[in-house]
């Protein structure tokens, strides 16, 4: 996150630590652009593996591959990171999201 921004959200009338969570967790999606994602999210299709393509603002521009539905694989979805329950982003160091098929 830039010193701009943290700045922007200390000034004024006090910490607001809502927004800056919110920001870090944005950066965090910006940061894992061209990476692979898992995401749960609370309501269906519930799941999403995929590459980020983008952020815009609060939502992230998923390349699906694979769903809790077939057919809504393959296809490009925008997400509201603060619907998101729980995820986890691929990074070069780190442990892969596994490959999953089907029985």
């Amino acid at each position: 996150m830039s010193t701009d921004r943290v700045n922007n959200m200390l000034s004024g009338n006090g910490i607001d630590i809502n927004s800056i969570h919110d920001e870090a967790i944005i950066q965090h999606f910006e940061d894992g652009i061209g990476h692979k994602m898992f995401a749960l999210i609370p309501n269906f299709p519930f799941m999403f593996i995929g590459n980020i393509v983008d952020v815009a603002d609060d939502h992230v521009l998923v390349e699906v591959e694979t769903t809790s539905q077939a057919v809504l694989e393959n296809r490009l979805w925008h997400i509201h990171i603060h619907s998101i329950e729980i995820f986890f982003i691929e990074r070069e160091d780190g442990p892969r999201i596994p490959e999953l098929k089907d029985c």
